[in-house]
């Protein structure tokens, strides 16, 4: 049996490529050959579910100040600047690659149900669970 070598619908004269079974506008059999039953449709198989994910960037971060080493809570916008401590008010800049300060995590809004999650930073990078409404996260920097 030759395949379809392309042209108009026979039914519709819509302009079909060439190896098509069906018309695509129509649903006409192209190839005058085939019958209905001559195309067997293979048996529906659900495929499994695939979890999406989204990416979620900190909105700040949890620093241990160089100087008195007490936990702050800075917000990302601050990544770089010069900052003063709340709690010793000596002065310092927040870079999370110096090895004077201390990363200990971060916290974000979850992009799904919008709640504040508080991470540490072993999660960085990771794909993880939102613990309010369990839609899959991944931490991105």
């Amino acid at each position: 049996m030759p395949a379809w070598p392309g042209g108009p619908c026979p039914t519709c004269n819509e302009e079909m490529p060439a190896n098509l079974i069906r018309c695509v506008n129509c649903r006409t059999l192209l190839n005058e050959e085939l019958e209905l039953e001559s195309v067997e449709i293979p048996p529906f198989k659900p495929l499994k579910e695939i979890d999406s994910c989204v990416d979620a960037k900190p909105r700040g971060y949890y620093v241990g100040c160089p100087h008195c080493r007490k936990r702050l809570r800075i917000n990302a916008q601050y990544l770089g600047k010069r900052l003063n401590c709340k709690k010793c008010s000596k002065t310092f800049t927040l870079t999370l690659s110096d090895p004077k300060i201390k990363n200990l995590g971060f916290y974000l809004d979850c992009p799904s149900c919008e709640e504040r999650l508080k991470v540490a930073q072993k999660y960085a990078g990771q794909m993880v669970k939102c613990k309010f409404c369990s839609s899959m996260l991944q931490f991105i920097d």
